[in-house]
């Protein structure tokens, strides 16, 4: 199985969480095809139909690269790496 790569998860995560908030902020059209590319890009990504689901899924991508920081003593916040 092909793992996606945490950076690109994370990069994405943090550009649909923006648009998320751009959108409830302020519709606009820009943003909203934005978000649409977005959305898509991260369902590819992950693996996944659903954007809940490809959000789950690379929140926990994110949460199991972060380990082996947390095993050498960096403990995570413990707090959801998405919105």
């Amino acid at each position: 199985m092909i793992v996606p790569d945490p950076k690109v998860a994370r990069t994405l995560l943090t550009r649909y969480a923006t648009l998320k908030i751009a959108q409830a902020e302020r519709e606009t059209p820009q943003a909203a095809r934005e978000l649409q590319d977005v959305t898509y890009t991260l369902c590819v990504l992950m693996g996944t139909p659903d954007v809940r689901e490809a959000v789950a899924a690379a929140d926990a991508l994110l949460e199991s690269a972060a380990t082996p920081a947390a095993d050498a003593g960096h403990a995570g916040s413990g707090l959801s790496l998405a919105v």
